[in-house]
């Protein structure tokens, strides 16, 4: 007998020896965002077992088995495995399941129900709701966001007024491609020139984001591009033409290989534009990768490189603009202005899971960027590169006998900019000839840097109720070269700000599953840009301070109805002293001074209703509202008093509606009408731009053959040809006699269409 039981027993051994070995480990991600999912439920059919998966997503499985892998917010996927098998499951993730939807925007990848700030999540259906080549529609079907849209180049992106009164370009709010900055060390961010179509996600964050990267004082844009797939390798190419020889084509490759998947992309643009002196050519390459390496690290590899060249037809005169739209402003004209540079960006991240409490996340990058500019008051010639680092420990533990999340970290950044100025003489050569390199004006470098230490939790009072804390110390410096000392002046100088403490604290309340109440109070700050920093001498300003600020507000956010309606609502006011004001001292040149205090105040929501969730048939409806009530409160520029007044280049309200259907069958549209409030165009507020409404038309057909996927799509933008400012530029001045420039006119009726092919391998 002990014999048999001594076989038994070394058996039974055997056979579990046997078991463990064949079994091997895998990993759950949500589709898209490529985060590891914890707690999904891995059903074995055959053995009636059910295990869940860890903080890492892994789970065991081995060839033979039939699983099924569940959890709420997420479709169900039933998997058969094989010898092909390689132990990477996507699942994809609804965007009304709150407590699924995981913000990769924060510092502790929070879900969006803990989150105490306004937040608005695109993902790629919603990026391709026009032509896919201008980013200004996509940006605001978000309530509180503004894109002005001169031309595919020419923009200004304010968050609740924020960055209204820069004039030229984006400043005053952070924007991130993945994990790598794409705004500078004096502020300002360019994500017009990036190709849509690479993108997988976009995160919008409104409100300070101080206490999480530092200078923000608008908010903050995060676009998250498409890293590939593992459940299979596909090839994509289209080609699109349109109005005012618009023409884009592009080839992009999602390739998987084991635990690595990458997705690389190749777009070139070309539009004449509907303006004069409006051609734009754009060459885009980008790179994105996923790789990992065991079960507790994984890398992320992000490159893009832009070729552009773009010209500028600037602002116009009421007169003209209502008479002429199609012409460029004439000295614009006349010196053939325009940009042309050549841009990129480059990340890597690695991230090491120590414990199920510990866990790394370290990000290197680089960007550089060649620019050449011919203006009609010069020409500017500029290079311009960075790097920097960010890193951060985040985990869990108890306090207070209740369970906290925290994240710990820092961040550096330097860039350098080195440019030079050069007389134009264009007025001296015959009509046509175009700018015409002169002398050399000036020949500077700017060296910027900042440094941020951040920490951030989040501690669960109760099963309802969290409480967040987010601090930020922050130093920004700038140095200045001078290398061509003119009359005898060196405007050398340095000049470092105050180090600034910006504090977040913010509550999140679960009124019931999948209904979040919030409130929070923030604290923001945005540097100076370089032009704010220089006088007009090219001296560095000691007197400039950055613009500050408290946010304070509360809000909801849910789904009912088994998320066929679902919504965001906030209210918000934010006092900021120290308004950076732009002062012309010329035609198109001005300096930066603080002159005031201003109050923002407004209502912003979103509501997003399933009108038919058929299996075969989808009828959805979003809707976008901000209300916006921004005033100075004291605010005296140059000797008048502006006190009271209505903000400038902000709408006073806006809405945004699109109204998409989606059948099996293949067919698929989407109705979307925009309305823009009137502008203040000048401080004593005499001077509006006139309110306007939009509706652009979307239509396609997609059809699966096997491994091949074709769809057709095409467009009408600005259906009923309505004549409107696209983007205006505030506090026009009148020099040489000649009527102030505020109005940049908006593409009249156009249309576009397109071919799409994709085989899977």
């Amino acid at each position: 007998m002990k014999i048999l039981l001594r076989w038994s027993a070394c058996i039974l051994f055997c056979l579990l020896v046997t078991t463990a070995w064949s079994q091997q480990s895998g990993f759950v991600f949500e589709r898209g965002s490529g985060r590891a999912i914890q707690g999904v439920s891995v059903i074995n059919t055959q053995l009636s077992d059910t295990t869940f998966t860890d903080q890492l997503g892994a789970f065991y499985w081995k060839v033979g088995d039939e699983l099924v892998f569940e959890k709420t917010g997420f479709k169900t996927v039933v998997l058969g495995i094989n010898d092909e098998f390689t132990g990477l499951v996507e699942l994809n993730a609804s965007p009304n399941a709150l407590a699924q939807v995981v913000i990769r925007s924060g510092n502790r990848g929070e879900t969006l129900d803990k989150m105490a700030q306004s937040v608005t999540v695109l993902e790629p259906k919603q990026i391709q709701i026009n032509n896919i080549a201008n980013i200004a529609p996509v940006l605001n079907t978000v309530p509180g966001v503004y894109m002005h849209n001169g031309t595919l180049t020419t923009n200004r992106i304010t968050i609740r007024g924020i960055g209204s009164r820069n004039l030229f370009g984006t400043s005053k709010i952070r924007a991130f491609y993945q994990d790598i900055p794409l705004t500078n060390g004096s502020g300002s961010s360019t994500i017009e020139d990036l190709e849509l179509e690479s993108l997988g996600r976009m995160e919008v964050l409104k409100g300070p984001t101080s206490s999480l990267y530092g200078s923000g004082l608008g908010g903050s844009i995060r676009l998250l591009p498409f890293k590939g797939s593992f459940a299979n390798n596909e090839v994509r190419s289209s080609f699109a033409v349109g109005s005012f020889g618009y023409q884009k084509g592009l080839v992009q490759a999602d390739i998987s290989g084991g635990k690595q998947t990458a997705t690389i992309t190749y777009s070139r643009l070309q539009s004449d534009g509907y303006r004069e002196n409006n051609e734009t050519d754009r060459h885009a390459v980008s790179w994105a990768s996923r790789h990992i390496l065991g079960k507790h690290d994984r890398l992320t590899f992000v490159g893009n490189f832009t070729d552009l060249k773009a010209f500028i037809p600037s602002s116009l005169s009421e007169e003209d603009f209502l008479d002429n739209p199609e012409q460029a402003a004439f000295t614009w004209g006349q010196a053939m202005g325009f940009e042309e540079y050549q841009k990129g960006l480059f990340g890597l991240s690695w991230s090491h899971v120590y414990s199920d409490d510990l866990q790394q996340y370290t990000s290197v990058f680089t960007s550089f960027r060649n620019n050449y500019e011919p203006r009609p008051f010069n020409i500017l010639d500029e290079s311009e590169w960075g790097w920097g680092i960010r890193s951060r420990l985040t985990g869990q533990g108890i306090l207070v006998g209740k369970k906290i999340r925290w994240s710990l970290g820092g961040e550096w950044f330097f860039d350098q900019n080195d440019f030079s100025t050069f007389a134009n003489l264009y007025r001296d050569f015959p009509p046509g000839t175009g700018s015409v390199q002169g002398g050399r004006l000036d020949n500077l470098k700017e060296k910027r840097s900042y440094f941020n230490v951040f920490l951030d939790s989040g501690w669960d009072l109760n099963e309802r109720t969290q409480i967040n804390l987010g601090l930020n110390l922050n130093q920004t410096q700038y140095r200045l070269e001078d290398r061509l000392i003119n009359n005898g002046v060196d405007n050398s100088g340095k000049y470092t700000y105050d180090l600034i403490l910006s504090p977040k604290l913010g509550a999140t309340y679960q009124l019931k599953p999948n209904v979040t109440l919030y409130a929070s109070i923030a604290h923001g700050f945005s540097p100076p840009n370089l032009e704010e920093t220089l006088l007009p001498d090219g001296n560095l300003n000691p007197d400039i301070q950055p613009e500050r600020g408290w946010n304070f507000e509360i809000g909801s956010r849910g789904a009912v109805n088994d998320g066929r309606i679902s919504w965001e609502a906030a209210v918000f006011y934010m006092p900021v002293k120290d308004l950076l004001v732009a002062r012309r001292t010329s035609e198109d040149e001005f300096i930066g001074v603080n002159a005031g205090r201003t109050n923002y105040l407004g209502l912003e929501g979103a509501l997003n209703i399933s009108w038919i969730e058929a299996e075969q048939f989808r009828l959805i409806h979003r809707n976008a509202l901000a209300i916006n009530h921004f005033r100075f409160d004291d605010f005296v520029d140059d000797g008048n008093d502006y006190s009271g007044n209505k903000l400038t280049g902000v709408p006073n309200w806006t809405f945004n509606s699109i109204l998409e259907f989606d059948w099996d069958l293949g067919l698929y549209a989407n109705i979307n009408f925009v309305h823009v409030g009137d502008i203040p165009l000048r401080d004593d507020n005499s001077v509006f731009s006139d309110d306007y409404q939009l509706i652009n038309l979307k239509a396609g057909y997609r059809k699966q053959l096997k491994r091949w996927r074709i769809e057709l799509f095409g467009g009408i933008n600005n259906l009923f040809d309505t004549n409107y400012a696209s983007m205006v530029l505030i506090n026009a001045s009148s020099f040489g006699g000649n009527s102030p420039r505020y109005f940049y006119p908006g593409e009249p009726i156009n249309y576009y269409s397109g071919l799409g092919i994709a085989y899977k391998f």
